[in-house]
């Protein structure tokens, strides 16, 4: 057990930090505003009925089932290491067909080679530990099938380029920092896609959301 999972009970990351912040996850989700940023996400995407869709590390499944609502024809499954939050995730899926939650590590996904047109990932990497993320994106490039699409979004930029105190403070916590600089489209590159950073925003108290674009080659 390494220094991001040593305080916790686990071998993962929770997503609210803390197993007792969970009831909160929600709420913080919604001061950080990631209804528009899922909205971003899904629209990049480009989905379509028919498609396969796979998100990763899906929490209390808030993106997951926006994906099924404005797309039913999809089928779409979200996985996530945490019961407790994909108990709650169930509960919000609940009527909806085509859309199933899965307990599972983005490091060693339990599903076929070539299974999913497309893989959304939403503040999820920074929470895989630096020497597990070259096998979390190989194996997300080895669920994708040829010419599938990773979209991926997380807390982006470096540490000296941000203003305001959140924002630095954030910047300096060791989880991140495999993500700063050019370290996705490095890590994304190296497990073969091809790889482009399809939009960078702003963000009042993370100080930049980047959004990438991963496509396995055909």
């Amino acid at each position: 057990m390494d220094d991001m999972t040593k305080h916790h009970p686990h071998d993962y990351l929770p997503g609210a930090g803390h197993d007792a912040l969970l009831p909160c996850y929600d709420l913080f989700s919604r001061v950080l505003g990631m209804n528009r940023v899922h909205a971003t996400l899904i629209a990049q995407a480009e989905l379509a009925g028919g498609q396969r869709v796979l998100e990763i590390g899906c929490g209390t499944g808030n993106l997951t089932t926006r994906v099924k609502r404005a797309y039913p024809g999809v089928d779409v499954t979200g996985c996530d290491p945490d019961p407790r939050a994909l108990d709650r995730a169930r509960r919000k899926g609940r009527g909806l067909k085509g859309i199933r939650f899965e307990q599972a590590y983005a490091e060693r996904l339990p599903y076929a080679d070539g299974e999913f047109d497309r893989v959304l990932s939403s503040m999820m990497l920074h929470h895989i530990n630096d020497d597990a993320k070259p096998a979390a994106a190989e194996e997300i490039f080895r669920v994708l099938r040829p010419g599938g699409t990773l979209h991926l979004v997380d807390i982006g930029g470096d540490i000296a380029a941000e203003r305001g105190l959140p924002a630095r403070l954030i910047r300096l916590n060791h989880h991140l920092a495999g993500n700063l600089g050019d370290a996705v489209p490095r890590l994304l590159k190296a497990a073969g896609f091809d790889c482009a950073e399809v939009a960078s925003k702003p963000h009042r108290i993370l100080g930049r959301l980047n959004f990438y674009r991963a496509t396995c080659p055909v």
